[in-house]
């Protein structure tokens, strides 16, 4: 991080691990049980990942000029692998920009991964495929 850098927002989250599982956060605004196992850290991650990337192309849109349909979609899927002893992430991201032309439509999708900080954060890290639906 450059010392220019301002932080726009912190998250913070208290996690308990086992049967009774939970995630907090320090606002309260999240709050949920996290019985063990579940694929809830996917999901989180899933929604986090999608809600950022779809601001970027929000962003990329209006640096653009472009109109996007009233409800733009991102849908994400996350699996945990293992190969051996190790695990990895592979990640989905479907796309849905309705009424804005394909090539437009490509080009924020693309945009939007050099925007958004998930995007820019698994970038050579895990595998990604983004569709455009």
């Amino acid at each position: 991080m450059t010392a220019t850098a301002k932080v726009l927002v912190t998250g913070k989250t208290h996690i308990t691990a086992g049967a009774n599982g939970a995630a907090r956060s320090s606002d309260g605004f999240l709050d949920i049980k996290l019985p063990q196992p579940h694929p809830a850290a996917e999901q989180l991650f899933g929604a986090a990942w999608s809600a950022c990337y779809l601001g970027a192309i929000q962003l990329a849109a209006a640096q653009r000029k472009v109109t996007l349909p009233a409800e733009p979609a991102v849908d994400a899927e996350i699996d945990l692998n293992q190969a051996g002893s190790s695990f990895f992430l592979r990640a989905r991201l479907n796309v849905s920009l309705p009424g804005v032309d394909r090539d437009t439509a490509q080009a924020l999708v693309d945009a939007a991964h050099g925007i958004c900080p998930y995007s820019k954060a698994v970038h050579g890290n895990i595998e990604v495929t983004t569709t455009l639906l």
